[in-house]
């Protein structure tokens, strides 16, 4: 539909797309947007500040999910965030959990449109970089589109312009997260609509993708794609992005050179915040899927998973695990 610079992404995922995910998943792709786990305002607001914004320079472009609805803690967040170097704020209208709906934020938010404007205004007031929305396409039993039609105008009336579509409606009782990313049904045609209704705003679509193919459909109709299990898990996936989507004529990496690539960014993590402060496995964890689909993965992922060759320390185990599994194919 147009060159965003969204064109892809990765989603915001809780306790998956930490700083040392990012950093993988950049080794991959360098055109991808990437997004932080979701920080709450409380957290900036009250708690350390370096440890929940804290990335690696080489993560950009990247985005801070902030989750709160207080306008005035919000704009101080988004403050925060643009200090820090973030690239965007994303605002949180999506998360269906019990525990972020008690903290009065999340895919609930879609219930007060005109409060979700007044957090997007506070924050762009506060700061120069982009402000964006991730939300659902409706709560609960609420199947008519123009609930979200009038939920992305009321904001984009505050002067927001990029809005992250999860094409599914949130059930905030009843279901847990991982069934409200199941259950509730797949409606991407909601989503087009809204490119169709509002073409002057960059509609980004999210939502059970999981190929390159399917990617190249939904481009048809909107702007860009977010992608998060899928990508997390079969990471190798975004491999091809950048020839395919972005026009980039670098020759991808192989995988054994992310995994040389990502020893040197372990060794640093680990001098500088030394075994007590970081495990090796914090970062390996989200590497085991490197070689899905691939003979001889299982050995790859059994040795980066041994707790007690993990314990050891030593990032060599990554090329370790990859002279395994060639073994082992």
């Amino acid at each position: 539909m147009t060159n965003s610079k969204r064109k892809l992404s990765v989603a915001p995922m809780m306790d998956w797309t930490d700083r040392h995910c990012r950093v993988f998943h950049r080794k991959i792709t360098r055109h991808t947007w990437l997004y932080t786990e979701m920080v709450t305002t409380g957290a900036l607001v009250h708690g350390d500040v370096a440890r929940h914004l804290r990335y690696s320079e080489e993560e950009h472009p990247v985005a801070l999910q902030l989750g709160g609805s207080d306008p005035g803690e919000l704009a101080h967040s988004a403050r925060l965030g643009q200090e820090w170097g973030y690239d965007e704020i994303n605002l949180n209208c999506g998360c269906p959990s019990e525990r972020v709906q008690k903290g009065a934020f999340g895919a609930c938010l879609m219930a007060e449109p005109q409060l979700v404007a007044d957090c997007v205004k506070a924050m762009r007031d506060a700061v120069s970089i982009d402000v964006t929305v991730k939300h659902r396409i409706g709560i609960d039993q609420v199947q008519d589109p123009a609930f979200v039609r009038d939920f992305v105008g009321t904001i984009a009336d505050a002067g927001c312009r990029t809005f992250i579509v999860h094409a599914r409606n949130a059930i905030l009782k009843g279901l847990s997260p991982k069934e409200n990313r199941e259950i509730p049904p797949l409606r991407y045609e909601v989503a087009y609509d809204l490119k169709r209704q509002f073409p002057e705003l960059e509609i980004i679509i999210n939502g059970g993708v999981k190929t390159d193919d399917e990617i190249a459909q939904h481009l048809q109709h909107v702007d860009g794609v977010m992608l998060g299990r899928e990508a997390y898990h079969n990471p190798w996936l975004m491999a091809g992005w950048d020839a395919r989507f972005y026009g980039a004529a670098a020759t991808p990496k192989t995988r054994r050179q992310v995994l040389e690539e990502m020893i040197p960014y372990i060794a640093a993590q680990l001098a500088e915040f030394g075994p007590q402060g970081l495990k090796l496995n914090s970062i390996t964890r989200h590497m085991l899927g490197l070689m899905s689909g691939l003979p001889g993965a299982r050995a790859f992922r059994q040795l980066l998973s041994d707790p007690k060759r993990l314990a050891a320390g030593d990032p060599a185990l990554l090329l370790e695990a990859a002279d395994r599994m060639a073994r082992a194919a």
